[in-house]
Parts: structure tokens; sequence; C-alpha cells
């Protein structure tokens, strides 16, 4: 049996982890599922499958069953979708007006370390397009430096959303140099990706051996001070950003020496 992946996209889009959308997904293709089978459809851990299971019980989205003294799932009425979505849509909003309240108190306490580098953690799809959207929050053009598995990069960037990064890149005048693993894939990169925008625009690339350096993730230097660093891997999908002078400008510097001894595009 195969998931559709629009329908694991479209679930995510609605809310739901990657986990949860895969697993609601198996039981909705099953009929009635029992634990053991979501597991081996979804290639997660049992315990893991419980576990989300359980949640989209609690949710409302599935309802917990007894089928020859054995729990088994099956998925609650669609409507329940929409449901739960007005509800997450009201638990954000009661969440912001908390936020308001507090905030006056965090930026003291933030005032207080000056000095201090500021690190924010981000975690699952949500969190990594979180990162790239403070990419282009800048509110002055900048040169972005970064290394990145751009081929991984595609695989967890919605389609449309990429569409829109790279618009903002242009709008706000971001020129960018990055190396990239040296992959046919990376190579036809500004061509594939980037398509009709300027020619400021468009990533000024350098090479590296693919098999001498293997990796799935991202680092980027943006902005005036700021550091992100993205891991790929669909099972730790994490991001995390850094901003203080002097880790920048460091991170900066390794750029340049790394820039120097990469490969230049062939083209």
């Amino acid at each position: 049996m195969k998931i559709e992946p629009k329908l694991i996209d479209d679930l995510q889009n609605i809310g739901l982890s990657d986990k949860a959308a895969l697993v609601y997904a198996a039981v909705l293709e099953l009929g009635v599922a029992y634990p053991s089978k979501v597991s081996q459809i979804t290639k997660l851990n049992r315990t893991t499958v419980y576990h989300i299971l359980t949640d989209l019980s609690i949710k409302g989205l599935i309802t917990e069953i007894e089928r020859k003294n054995k729990l088994c799932y099956q998925i609650e009425k669609p409507d329940r979708l929409i449901a739960y979505t007005k509800k997450q849509a009201q638990l954000a909003e009661d969440r912001a007006v908390r936020a308001t309240k507090l905030l006056p108190e965090i930026q003291g306490l933030f005032a207080t370390t000056p000095n201090k580098p500021r690190v924010r953690y981000f975690e699952g799809l949500d969190g990594v397009l979180t990162v790239f959207e403070d990419h282009v929050s800048e509110q002055k053009p900048y040169e972005m430096l970064a290394y990145s598995n751009v081929e991984e990069l595609v695989k967890i960037t919605p389609e449309k959303f990429a569409r829109e990064y790279i618009k903002k890149k242009e709008k706000l005048g971001v020129t960018t140099r990055a190396i990239f693993p040296d992959t046919p894939f990376g190579h036809a990169y500004n061509q594939d990706i980037y398509g009709e925008v300027s020619k400021q625009t468009l990533v000024q690339a350098r090479f590296i051996p693919a098999d001498q350096f293997p990796y799935e993730g991202e680092v980027t230097m943006y902005g005036k001070n700021k550091v992100s660093i993205i891991n790929f891997q669909k099972d730790t999908l994490i991001g995390v950003i850094i901003e203080d002078q002097m880790i920048a400008d460091m991170m900066r510097m390794v750029f340049e020496l790394a820039w120097k001894g990469a490969k230049e595009s062939d083209e």
C-alpha cells in the first residue's frame, strides 16, 4: 500500500506534523488500522506510532475501537479536520494575546544581557520555513553566503514557498554566493529553481566533491550578524538561528577560505 505524497503535504498544511500526517493517512487508507500495520506502512517504530495514534485520538481525529481483544483505529468523520483547524486557530489567537502581554517582561530581561548571543531553535518543516523567512526579513540589501545541499533542500521546501522566497530575495536586493556539492543538480540549480529573476539574484556557486564532503544540511550567513544552520534529514528536521556579530564574522571568514578552494562552474 502506497500513501499519496500529496495527501501527506495537504495534512501538514492544515497543521499536522509530518509523522502525524503520515499516520493519519495510513489509518485513512486502511479503514480499520492496527498499530502494527500502521508501523509497517509508515516505517515508523511501533512506540512512535502508539504515541501519535493516542494524540490523534485525543484531538478527535481518529477513534479507538476494540476488535478481537485488540485495539485498532479508524478515522473520525472528515469534518472533524475542520473543527481541529478552527481550534488550532483559536489557540494561536489566544497565544498571540498572551505573548503580547508577556512581551514587555521578555524585552526587559533581554535588555539586561546585551552581549549574549541570541540563539533560536526551530523544529519540523514549519520551523525550518521560519528560518528561511528570517533570511528575507531584513530591511536592507546584503550578501548571503551559504553551504547548502540544494538537492536535499528542494525535497523539503514547498514549491510555492520557494518561489515566494526567491521573489523576496530579488525585491530586497540580496546577492548570494554558495558552495554546493558537485552534482548535476547543483550545476543546474539556477536554471531549474531560480528561473526568471534578475541576474544579480542568481546564485554565484562554486562546488566541492560530493563524495568527500557529504552533508544533508545548510549553513547560511545573512543580514548583518546572523547565521542559520538547518538539518534537512527528514527524521531530524531542525533549524537554529544564531545572532552574534563575532560568530557571524568568523563564519564568513571560514566561508571565504572554503570559497577559495572550491571549484568554479564550468558554465
